[in-house]
């Protein structure tokens, strides 16, 4: 698909201060002449190529992580297409930059290395007037936005405005990820104040100061803006991010018919985490429903990883009550069963009765040591999200060590500070026979003269493809049956490689791949399930090829147009590969 959203060239100093039409030394003699750009820039021409290894040799020579973080945006706001470029073809070493965990520092630094806005910012002030504020946006072909309220921000809470380079972040790992032109694609923070006192105590910062909104203001101002969205941009689909797990739910509920919407915290985490259970499974060659999945933190990740879970398994032909008997949550207070009287809505639907409990052994008073539930339940499953590192102690990863031949050991809080153990104790502590995923990267770990290769369980690896599928099938709303065909497609891809090494998720290099494959399953499902277009799969898998987006100069050199040429296959390839 041409992917042309601008009418006219800019011409001379303009031209290349504008980032969407930018190409730095790669602007041919005959452009210069044409454009008026003739000694504006050194005489040398660049190919693309060139370009991408030079910026590279750039990010590189600076080893801080938060001084890479602004070299890259720095060159996102130079030059939109050699970013781009630059990040497909090296998603591995940047992504870990761009996104998380460096991310986490620019969110807590952002009013100290702010240099250009990006997205929308919308504050109390602005009630009454947020469609007025969104057509302010440039690009009038909005597809995706990814909204904020920025109370939090991975696992480090409320960032107030920093929190707006979560949406950015994400918005461009859809564009390198899954080609959705990066014209389509629309940040937003809500900045309905913050309760950061160390935020509102810095002379610097950006952000709305006051203290955050509440109750039926804060449900106006997010009405407001949803409302807002279907006026202007009605073609949209709508991903809400990093929202404390009681709105993120509510929020979700209220509005998941209303609009194209979902949440990544509880659906695309539960996505991609159900894909690596999936994926150790084929290394025990067991069942999903055989399995007992002990799940430790109940926000937004936790809750949302059991509602898809137990999706999955009513698909294996578990009941109700079967399924409830598979999980056991756990949260700061100890055991969730509903004799307590502080649970949270959300909890309580995970909440055990006491015969429940009883039946495998717990009586009051409730064990609180993790140790302890393990060796009554038995998991063979073990997942956090509870953002608090050494939650698993060497004494529980030894107590599923000693219940399970093969535990799969989850600790999936970010960033890696967060992490609640790391790959090398799990292993150490298991013998080496656990299979483990992270929620940040980390690096292999030798043990007993094996080197185990730790999947990250990033929701990099299905969000992207969730989004695409969506955009294409058109579909009218976002089902957890999409995010099951996503999770199934992901552990495929996983274990089908050539080379799998048996980690639970693939590299990251492969993402554009993955979340084509993705892509077409969701349509697929959207239109079987009769909320999406209904085209035949080889008409999804053309639309799909029609849209993603290559990032490339127009009226390049021979060489960049080669590259182009070469790269468009690779994405037609890859858009025609079954899932």
């Amino acid at each position: 698909m041409r992917h042309d959203f601008h009418h006219r060239w800019s011409r001379g100093e303009q031209l290349l201060r504008d980032p969407t039409q930018n190409k730095d030394a790669a602007f041919t003699h005959a452009e210069r002449r044409r454009l008026g750009l003739d000694g504006l820039l050194p005489p040398h021409v660049l190919t693309i190529e060139q370009q991408v290894a030079m910026e590279l040799e750039h990010i590189f020579s600076k080893k801080d992580p938060l001084e890479q973080y602004i070299g890259l945006i720095a060159l996102l706001d130079r030059n939109e297409t050699l970013f781009y470029r630059l990040l497909i073809e090296n998603l591995e070493p940047l992504t870990p930059i761009i996104y998380t965990p460096t991310v986490g520092l620019a969110c807590q630094q952002f009013s100290h290395i702010f240099r250009r806005p990006r997205g929308l910012f919308i504050c109390p002030d602005d009630r009454g007037h947020i469609a007025a504020r969104l057509r302010n946006f440039r690009h009038r072909a909005v597809r995706l936005i990814v909204v904020t309220d920025n109370e939090r921000i991975l696992g480090l809470g409320d960032q107030g405005a920093g929190g707006m380079l979560i949406p950015v972040g994400k918005l461009i790992l859809y564009s390198a990820g899954a080609g959705i032109h990066p014209a389509h694609c629309l940040p937003v923070s809500l900045d309905v104040g913050t309760d950061n006192q160390a935020l509102l105590e810095d002379p610097f910062y950006l952000g709305y100061r006051g203290p955050r909104l509440r109750g039926a203001e804060y449900d106006e101002l997010v009405e407001e803006f949803v409302r807002a969205v279907k006026t202007v941009f009605p073609h949209a689909l709508l991903q809400w991010e990093d929202f404390k797990k009681a709105n993120a739910f509510r929020l979700m509920e209220r509005y998941r018919e209303r609009l194209p919407s979902f949440n990544d915290d509880i659906q695309g985490t539960a996505g991609v985490t159900l894909a690596g259970v999936l994926a150790g499974l084929k290394i025990t060659s067991q069942r999903l429903r055989d399995q007992r999945f002990l799940l430790v933190g109940t926000g937004a990740a936790g809750v949302g990883i059991g509602r898809l879970l137990s999706t999955a398994l009513k698909d294996e032909g578990l009941n109700g009550e079967e399924i409830k008997s598979h999980q056991l949550y756990l949260d700061s207070a100890g055991i969730v069963h509903d004799g307590r009287a502080d649970l949270e809505t959300h909890k309580r639907e995970v909440a055990w009765s006491r015969e429940q409990l009883a039946a495998i052994g717990l009586h009051e008073p409730l064990p609180t040591a993790l140790e302890r539930v393990i060796a009554l339940f038995k998991p063979t499953v073990l997942i956090g999200t509870t953002g608090q590192a050494g939650d698993f102690t060497p004494a529980a990863i030894r107590a599923m060590a000693n219940y399970c031949e093969r535990p799969l050991i989850f600790p999936l809080s970010n960033p890696t500070s967060k992490a609640e153990c790391t790959p090398a104790e799990a292993l150490k502590h298991s013998e080496g026979r656990a299979l483990v995923a992270t929620g940040s990267p980390f690096e292999p770990v030798a043990l007993n003269g094996r080197t185990h290769v730790i999947g990250q369980c990033n929701n990099a690896f299905v969000f992207p493809g969730v989004g695409l599928g969506v955009l294409i099938s058109e579909a009218s709303r976002v089902t957890d049956s999409l995010f099951l065909a996503a999770a199934r497609t992901l552990a495929e891809f996983t274990v089908n490689q050539e080379s799998w090494n048996g980690a639970l998720y693939p590299t990251l290099r492969h993402l554009r791949q993955i979340s084509q494959a993705i892509g077409l399953r969701v349509a697929q499902t959207a239109r079987d399930g009769g909320f999406g277009r209904t085209l035949d799969d080889e008409a999804f898998r053309a639309a799909i090829e029609d849209f993603v987006w290559v990032p490339d100069y127009p009226g390049g050199s021979q060489q960049t147009e080669a590259s182009s040429s070469k790269q468009a296959v690779k994405v037609r390839n890859a858009g025609n590969r079954s899932p």
